[in-house]
């Protein structure tokens, strides 16, 4: 796959943004209400990513102020949090051509919104929120379609290409870089307790459809080809394929 690479102008990300929504109300009248919910009544990227995530994540309507301060007291307690919702856009942004402004993601992309929700819910786990945690994941799962557990430990810059069908399980490690294409498993086997899930490391890309289960370490920079059954722990710098995993090249 040919690598993209784009430049952003991360001082100004924000007000670009802005800019960007300005000119489709003009042109989109339509859209102007649409846009001036989620972008233009906004002061900062972060409150938008909490009016966006609280009008998923609410279970009516009346309730959607209440969720997005909560969302971003949420975001503002935990700075990684929002470090890691712009490292996740910028990827988006840097490396997917088929973006041709700087506000898709936020709006419209499942892989995007999803990890942040996912964000929320991890934070909520670990601070003995379960009742909170749980909701997020279930709201996520019949939103987008995307099944993330809340006790997975995921990086930042994570690139979930399309996403719908993505499962994570509970003791999964995903680290900075990787990305995900649509349906893939990180799961176990059914057959152990415990630690039982695979560990990512940076920069490893996993196809479409591939299932990667057990316990088990795709190596730095590796690549599982879509479609792939991983068992087995992939070596750093090798690509795998195949409906049983093989190892294609180092």
């Amino acid at each position: 796959m040919a690598e993209y690479q784009r430049d952003i102008d991360i001082d100004n990300l924000w007000p670009t943004i802005r800019l960007e929504a300005e000119s489709v109300v003009k042109t989109c009248p339509l859209l102007t209400d649409f846009y001036q919910q989620n972008i233009l009544q906004h002061s900062s990227y972060d409150q938008a990513l909490s009016y966006v995530l609280a009008e998923k994540l609410a279970d009516n309507s009346k309730n959607i102020a209440q969720w997005q301060q909560f969302i971003h007291q949420l975001i503002n307690k935990n700075t990684t949090i929002s470090q890691a919702t712009i490292k996740d856009l910028l990827c988006q942004l840097q490396s997917n051509a088929s973006i041709k402004d700087h506000y898709t993601p936020l709006l419209y992309f499942v892989g995007y919104q999803a990890l942040q929700c996912y964000r929320l819910a991890h934070y909520c786990w670990l601070n003995n929120q379960l009742a909170m945690a749980n909701y997020i994941q279930g709201r996520m799962v019949s939103l987008f379609g995307v099944d993330i557990h809340p006790g997975a430990v995921i990086g930042e810059g994570i690139f979930m290409d399309h996403a719908v069908g993505i499962v994570i399980g509970e003791t999964a490690v995903i680290e900075n870089g990787v990305t995900l294409f649509q349906g893939v498993t990180l799961g176990g086997t059914g057959k152990e307790s415990g630690d039982r899930h695979p560990k990512v490391r940076q920069g490893a890309f996993i196809g479409a459809g591939a299932m990667v289960l057990g316990n088990i370490e795709i190596g730095k920079n590796a690549k599982v080809g879509s479609g792939a059954i991983v068992v087995k722990a992939v070596p750093p710098e090798t690509t795998v394929v195949g409906p049983v995993a093989k190892l294609l090249s180092r």
